[in-house]
């Protein structure tokens, strides 16, 4: 069973609001009791849900109004680039580093400004590791090398000034997100679902995954623990080889899982980032289990269910 924190009625800062993470995590605030200020680029909508206000905001020059974070108790930093959203150009490579720095760097200047220290989760990703094989990755870990483990480094390396404030700091390395209706499956699972999925590369490269409703109960129980700071592994307790995660959902499906995608074709197909997708990261959630977390799906059949919507 999941976590269920006893929330102290945040009002909690939101950047990254229309993406998976943040509308889920937003919804689940609103549906116990807290209230959230989404940080929007475009002009604040006027019809908006019970609970949410939109302040609009630049991740360059800050917000237009300034006053709209006083009352903030917590802030969740969720805005960036997707890494799977286009081939990796130069271009675009400088705009996933960009999008994740600069913001980051101007929600940490706006929240220090604040009379109150709000508690601070600010997005990060296991891609700090590296490429590590079979060997059992926690946050004391050392970084690894590559592209995104020096994006990640720098990206959490941005909250400089909210520490230097002495805000409670937290960052959410976050592992692959199963869900439902996106995120890291929302390719692959027509594959499954037909057939012909199966081991990308070898297979045999650890794939540490969490589910969505997992990965939002974490988030609340961050947020009412502003005492665990640092990194955080987001991540269930049972990582495992690629070609297991995909023949467990092929399984539940009752659908075959042997189609190999060879390891040319993907360097082919995804360019540089198909060194992500071969790469192999066996990453533990150490600090959630530390701290008494408990998850709703902490092996690998029980989120296979989930993910196809075999049980609730």
């Amino acid at each position: 069973m999941t976590s269920e924190p006893s929330s102290p009625h945040h009002l909690v800062a939101l950047t990254g609001s229309s993406g998976l993470l943040g509308s889920a995590l937003s919804a689940a605030l609103r549906a116990r009791g807290d209230q959230v200020v989404h940080l929007v680029r475009r002009d604040p909508a006027r019809d908006v849900p019970p609970g949410v206000r939109e302040v609009r905001w630049d991740p360059e020059t800050g917000l237009s109004d300034r006053s709209a974070l006083e009352e903030v108790t917590a802030a969740v930093n969720l805005a960036g680039a997707g890494l799977g959203d286009r081939r990796w150009t130069v271009r675009y490579k400088a705009e996933l580093v960009q999008s994740r720095i600069t913001t980051t760097n101007t929600l940490c200047h706006a929240l220090t400004a604040l009379p109150r220290r709000p508690r601070l989760l600010s997005g990060s990703a296991i891609g700090f590791y590296g490429s590590r094989g079979e060997v059992e990755l926690t946050e004391q870990s050392a970084p690894g090398y590559g592209f995104v483990a020096g994006l990640v480094r720098d990206w959490e390396h941005a909250t400089w000034a909210a520490h230097e404030a002495g805000l409670p700091v937290a960052h959410l390395r976050t592992g692959i997100v199963l869900s439902r209706t996106g995120g890291a499956l929302a390719r692959l699972m027509p594959i499954v679902r037909a057939g012909l999925a199966g081991p990308m590369g070898s297979g045999r490269q650890y794939w540490s995954w969490i589910t969505l409703p997992d990965h939002v109960a974490a988030m609340l129980w961050l947020i009412d623990h502003p005492e665990i700071t640092g990194p955080v592994n987001l991540t269930a307790p049972e990582p495992a080889p690629q070609a297991e995660v995909v023949a467990a959902l092929a399984g539940v499906l009752r659908r075959p899982s042997i189609m190999p995608a060879p390891t040319i074709a993907l360097r082919l197909a995804l360019g540089e980032m198909a060194s992500e997708v071969l790469g192999s990261q066996r990453v533990l959630p150490t600090v959630l289990l530390g701290s008494g977390f408990r998850f709703r799906h902490p092996d690998l059949n029980s989120a296979a269910a989930w993910v196809t919507g075999t049980t609730g």
